[in-house]
């Protein structure tokens, strides 16, 4: 039983025309952000949902393979470099009528450092998409492209494993996320940017009271910037989800980072799921087969599928003790099947 299922969802206050956009981001390689992007994209396409995946991780694009689709269509390069294309002429359909892919480089590869004012041409087109759900797999790491794309949402979607190095690179994204915003903000304040340029320079063990005395700081120097950042950090609320977890105790990871981000970054997050390991993924990926249609009755499909449930449910509100709620549930949902297991 999902203990999120109790929680009533909060009607879209923004009801308009746009989709939702869904910026999914990682603090390092290798934790199956394009993994998890493809997928969720197909369970929402597969719940009835117009989705769209957009490929922006510039210089490592690969989310075609993980939708079982060829990379030989024009895509976000080729748009870049044309003066009359529209980016969703480059859509390119899928085997799920509801699942559209948007290649990144596609023909026009070495995108890596794109121009300010390509940013915002991409930027302004990808709210314009026709699609419910457009979910963007960035680049792993925290570069300027990244950091900008992933402000596309007061909430993305943060992909990480249990693993220690995992965590801290989220976290250290999170913390040049936040600097990023916060630049954007001030971009006219001159000693509002000093203080976070020598921010930047300092690893993140030192940041237990960085950025708490930064804020301080431009309060002191100016009331009225410091609660522009105030407000920065009271709308930020990234959505954590957990992938390759081993066992049940891996899911207390999330009421860890909770306590890191509290005192470290000054802001809440909302923990979506936990995506145990699978050696069918390995298999799709082997085969170069999308995961979730050719593996249901695997572990990490149930999972992902539950996520996708959430992010329709609950994606535009707070969810109150998520961390506690994932952990309950990866619980009683482990007790479950040892039980069945036993009793078959």
């Amino acid at each position: 039983m999902d203990p999120f299922k109790y929680l009533k969802p909060k009607k879209n206050q923004n009801n308009n025309s746009q989709g939702i956009v869904i910026p999914i981001a990682s603090g390092k390689g290798g934790v199956g952000k394009s993994f998890m992007s493809a997928n969720l994209a197909i369970a929402l396409a597969e719940m009835g949902h117009r989705v769209i995946a957009v490929d922006l991780d510039f210089g490592g694009a690969n989310l075609h393979s993980f939708l079982g689709l060829s990379n030989r269509h024009p895509g976000v390069g080729d748009f870049l470099k044309a003066r009359s294309a529209e980016l969703d002429e480059l859509l390119v359909s899928s085997d799920n009528p509801n699942l559209f892919f948007l290649p990144g480089e596609g023909k026009t590869p070495f995108m890596a450092n794109l121009a300010y004012a390509q940013k915002i041409k991409l930027i302004s087109r990808i709210h314009r998409l026709p699609a419910e759900y457009i979910l963007l797999d960035l680049g792993a790491g925290a570069s300027f492209n990244t950091l900008d794309f992933f402000r596309l949402s007061s909430n993305g979607l943060l992909v990480t494993t249990p693993e220690p190095t995992a965590v801290m690179g989220m976290l250290v994204f999170m913390k040049n996320f936040l600097l990023r915003a916060i630049e954007r903000q001030m971009v006219r304040n001159y000693a509002v940017r000093e203080m976070l340029h020598e921010l930047y320079k300092r690893p993140m063990d030192e940041q237990a009271l960085s950025i708490k005395d930064v804020h301080q700081q431009i309060i002191d120097e100016d009331p009225q910037a410091g609660e522009e950042v105030g407000r920065i950090f009271q709308q930020c609320r990234p959505r954590i989800v957990i992938n390759m977890g081993e066992n049940p105790d891996d899911s207390k990871m999330a009421s860890k980072i909770s306590q890191i981000l509290g005192e470290i970054l000054a802001i809440e997050a909302d923990y979506f799921g936990f995506v145990y390991k699978d050696r069918s993924v390995l298999s799709s990926i082997r085969k170069r087969h999308p995961f979730l249609p050719n593996y249901r009755n695997s572990l990490a499909a149930d999972n992902i599928v539950r996520i996708a449930q959430r992010v329709e449910k609950f994606w535009n509100q707070p969810v109150k003790d998520s961390a506690a709620l994932l952990f309950n549930h990866v619980k009683k949902d482990f007790e479950n099947r040892q039980r069945a297991t036993d009793a078959a």
